[in-house]
Formats: C-alpha cells, structure tokens, sequence
C-alpha cells in the first residue's frame, strides 16, 4: 500500500450477521492479519471455549442473545465466514453501506478498511470472519484487559501492513485504546463536531460516522482538511484533530 493512499479504521459492530458459509471454515491464520495474529486468535479462542463461550458479565448480554454469543464462542475455530463488512451489522455498517457499491469498487475499498476486534485483533474488511462476541474493552481470564493484553501487537501488524500509508482513526475510545498510537506517524484523527454544540453520540453520531467513512473512502488523494470541508450533514461536521 502506497503513500498516496490511506486506510480507515472503523469499530466492529456488536451486532453480526448470523452462520456463514460453512465452506470457508475460520482458521486463526486467515486474512490479512492472520500470519502475524493467528496465535493470539487461537489463544483467545481456546479460552473462550474453556469457559463455555463466556458469561453475561463477560459478554455484556442476556437472554436469547447471551445463547447465541455463547454457541458461536465455544466453536470458533472451523466455525462458518462472512467476510467482516457483511459480518458487522451495526449502524455505522449500515450507513457505510458497501453493499450498494460495484464489486470491483467494494473489493478495493474493503482493503483499506480496518477493524478492531477483542476476539481477532485487527481484521480488514475482506477478511473472513466467525460470529463471535468479544468486547476490546472485556476482561477474559487469564489476559485481562483485551485492549491492553493486545496493544502491542495491534500496532506492530498495523504498522506492517500500512507502512507510510495515513492512518484515518475514526474509533471510539474502547477500541482506540488498543493501539499505541504514538508509534503511527501517519495517524490522522478525523472527529465529529455537532453543529448545535451538544454531546456526539448514540444512534445518529453512528449513523454519520458510517457516512464519513463513505464519503472519505470515495475521496481522492490525501487531503483531509478538504475531504472534510465537502462533508455534508443536518446535524454534524467533520474535524481534523491530529
């Protein structure tokens, strides 16, 4: 990946699809970040199973929802993939909306999407992906805290793989904490500022945070004080902070 390019990086969802397509089978070595974080993910993985997927304190759910996480956390290794941009389901996906997009352009642009995952580490959006639940801000026995126990990690395979290429950070804190971002020289942090002064957050600030990750995507170039200049929202405007 160039210089004259950039990635983006965009939460998960706590939301997934459901299954996959059983005939690729989720192995820890799999997508871009797999020869680097395959061991971690298996480590993860394994501990997950020892503690029958996890609890509700773990997974931050109950009921219906808590059976689901635990079925897919017991198995993940071998289980069913979406690729992640199909996988993640929540607001900010749905407002990025990649599935409108021709495939040749969703294919490029897939691979400059990065995610962070308490489970993976860091997925790129074509990757194949298992349905899990894992919180970056969970504690899970014996690591402790994800965003910590990985940090180190994340930002050595971040740094591989992006090399001088800019780094666009649109994450919220729990996953931004994953990453030492006083080694990515070329970070750029890009915030939404609400135009009445009032708190960013909830529903809508998702929804306009998967807008902005569209509308950067779909930029030229790496000037980033004019990406944001031409985004275009009711409630919300776009800053370069860093």
């Amino acid at each position: 990946m160039g210089a004259s390019s950039f990635v983006v990086m965009l939460p998960p969802s706590e939301g997934k699809a459901e299954a996959g397509t059983a005939k690729t089978k989720y192995a820890s070595d799999s997508g871009a970040f797999g020869p680097s974080l395959g061991q971690y993910r298996t480590d993860i993985a394994r501990a997950l199973a020892t503690q029958s997927g996890g609890d509700a304190k773990l997974l931050g759910v109950k009921g219906d929802l808590l059976v689901r996480a635990q079925l897919s956390n017991r198995s993940l290794i071998g289980a069913p993939t979406l690729p992640a941009w199909q996988r993640y389901t929540g607001v900010v996906w749905d407002h990025l909306d990649l599935a409108r997009l021709p495939a040749a352009t969703r294919t490029a642009l897939t691979k400059r999407i990065i995610i962070p995952s308490g489970f993976a580490g860091l997925v790129r959006a074509d990757d194949p992906l298992p349905d899990y639940r894992l919180k970056m801000g969970a504690r899970l026995a014996p690591f402790g805290l994800l965003s910590t126990w990985w940090r180190d990690d994340l930002t050595d395979a971040l740094l591989s793989l992006t090399k001088k290429s800019p780094v666009v950070d649109l994450l919220p804190q729990e996953h931004r904490s994953a990453i030492d971002w006083s080694r990515v020289s070329t970070l750029v942090r890009i915030d939404l500022v609400s135009k009445s002064g009032g708190i960013v957050g909830g529903h809508n600030a998702k929804a306009a945070k998967g807008l902005l990750a569209q509308h950067l995507l779909s930029s030229s170039g790496t000037d980033f004080e004019r990406m944001v200049s031409t985004f275009v929202h009711p409630e919300y405007t776009a800053r370069v902070s860093s």
